[in-house]
């Protein structure tokens, strides 16, 4: 029996797991898809895993927030995340979300130190400098006046690498000991595959990101493809998009799928039960990837998405996988 099933209360844990679904309900978009495909203990834990990055995102993101308030925020955000962890055991968090990811690291064995990772790639875009990252103003004219802007630009793809293995990669290091495995190549696959979606959404996000003053797609990339920066960042305003611009998102989806293909390695050696989440996972990514690839310039007017009919149909594939396998199982 479930709990608060006829009127039993929930604990204390449960309610913290339960309000970490509510979060993951509400915002988790593509992930949610796959929480809903394992079984309900790691589901739970997916889901506060979730909620532990929305909450570190959003502090990353607030623009309600100067820069130096988002820092000051994250400090206080993370000295209290770190004081739940050190609770001595049987002490539970008063953040409902610390109370559950403190519960999910027990359980599933997530070093400290892999989650000190992700909040440490959630920080990346809050330090006033980083390695590999270029700060360029861009000077806009309209009617008369002008305004200038700073973005932060990444230089190489080998700083952007890094960045994608501490904000999503990791982010598979941790789901992977969540879903289960024996075999340690996992973890070389599930760098990569993070690496694939990070790729994926920055390609999506590329207008978004603009306006926020950050641009993902290496500089070195944009001149290989012959793109100005400027010209890039006017055709997130409107202006003209051309086939370097074009042929520059060609080649960072080109570059995606290579990535991509260790999903095929990594989904076999996870726990059977986990395997048709994963598959749910990495279908709705690529779907993505394969909507940016048939219309690249898409990417600079708006944020592409997988239409809901085809999330549906592959949630439904997953739901059916996972309820074979049980089948077999009983």
């Amino acid at each position: 029996m479930k709990s608060g099933e006829k009127g039993l209360p929930l604990s204390e844990l449960e309610q913290a797991y339960a309000a970490c679904r509510e979060i993951a309900k509400r915002e988790a978009k593509n992930f949610y898809w796959a929480f809903r495909v394992l079984p309900q203990h790691k589901s739970d834990a997916m889901c506060a895993v979730y909620a532990f990055m929305r909450k570190a995102d959003d502090l990353a993101d607030d623009e309600r927030l100067t820069m130096d308030e988002r820092r000051e925020a994250m400090k206080e955000w993370t000295a209290d995340w770190r004081a739940s962890r050190a609770k001595p055991h049987g002490v539970a968090a008063e953040d409902p979300v610390f109370r559950a990811l403190n519960d999910t690291q027990q359980r599933f064995g997530i070093s400290d130190e892999l989650l000190e990772k992700l909040v440490q790639g959630t920080t990346l875009d809050l330090q006033e400098t980083q390695p590999g990252v270029e700060v360029v103003r861009s000077i806009r004219i309209t009617e008369g006046s002008h305004t200038t802007s700073s973005f932060q630009v990444y230089t190489t793809f080998e700083e952007l690498y890094r960045y994608c293995y501490l904000v999503a990669s990791v982010v598979g290091l941790v789901c992977i000991r969540i879903f289960g495995y024996t075999d340690a190549r996992a973890e070389q696959y599930a760098e990569h595959v993070g690496i694939a979606f990070q790729l994926t959404n920055i390609l999506r996000d590329i207008k978004e990101d603009a306006e926020r003053g950050r641009v993902y797609l290496p500089m070195a990339e944009l001149k290989l493809e012959g793109v100005h920066l400027e010209d890039l960042l006017l055709a997130t305003r409107g202006v003209v998009i051309t086939q370097e611009m074009v042929e520059l998102v060609k080649r960072e989806v080109k570059r995606a799928g290579v990535f991509y293909r260790d999903a095929n390695e990594l989904i076999p050696l996870l726990d059977a039960e986990s395997q048709p989440a994963m598959r749910v996972l990495v279908s709705i990514y690529e779907g993505l990837l394969d909507k940016i690839s048939a219309k690249p310039e898409a990417v600079f007017r708006k944020r592409v998405s997988v239409p809901m009919v085809t999330k549906l149909a592959i949630l439904g594939r997953g739901l059916f996988e996972a309820w074979r396998l049980r089948r077999r199982q009983a």
